[in-house]
């Protein structure tokens, strides 16, 4: 049997997380929780733990980096609204232009040109190809998939399945961080 999962059009569910998101975000006690949160398409919270010492290195390294190489706008912990809830990529670079249509959102309604995901060892193969394919279909152009020893792999808007191990958008970036 083909499981067949039913959901709004893409506009009605952006607008259920932006009024959702709004709530999470007013509220105090939520914001105390010592977790990262994301909402499913339900708008229920998702909680995962904090990130380790080694995650948050590679986070603040790659978003330097994406800064020093492109300039723009690299954002850790970016909210973006998809159409299964808001989830959080641990980097999101967008340029000038796309920041400049989302930057009064309360989550990226159109997704940064490139969204990261920085493995940790509770992720799963399958929790990683969803939000890539999220991303993918929010607007990101590319998809890069930092995997626990430090390697990049980069997936592209156009083709969502084939790992490449260097980027389109900024070729210069390494393509490991230790």
């Amino acid at each position: 049997m083909k499981l067949i999962i039913d959901l709004p059009p893409r506009e009605q569910q952006i607008e259920f997380n932006r009024i959702r998101w709004s709530e999470i975000l007013a509220d105090r006690r939520l914001a105390a929780l010592p977790y990262r949160l994301e909402t499913n398409a339900h708008g229920q919270v998702t909680m995962t733990p904090p990130p380790s010492i080694g995650h948050s290195h590679r986070q603040g390294r790659i978003t330097v980096l994406l800064n020093d190489l492109l300039g723009g706008h690299a954002l850790p912990e970016c909210p973006i609204s998809t159409i299964d809830g808001v989830k959080a990529a641990d980097v999101g670079w967008c340029s000038d232009e796309r920041f400049q249509k989302v930057k009064d959102q309360v989550a990226f309604e159109i997704a940064p040109e490139i969204c990261v995901e920085i493995l940790s060892p509770s992720n799963t193969v399958s929790e990683i190809r969803s939000k890539r394919n999220l991303y993918l279909e929010a607007g990101a152009e590319e998809v890069w998939v930092c995997n626990l020893d430090g390697v990049l792999e980069v997936f592209l808007k156009d083709a969502p399945e084939l790992r490449q191990h260097e980027s389109r958008l900024c070729p210069e970036f390494p393509n490991s961080i230790s």
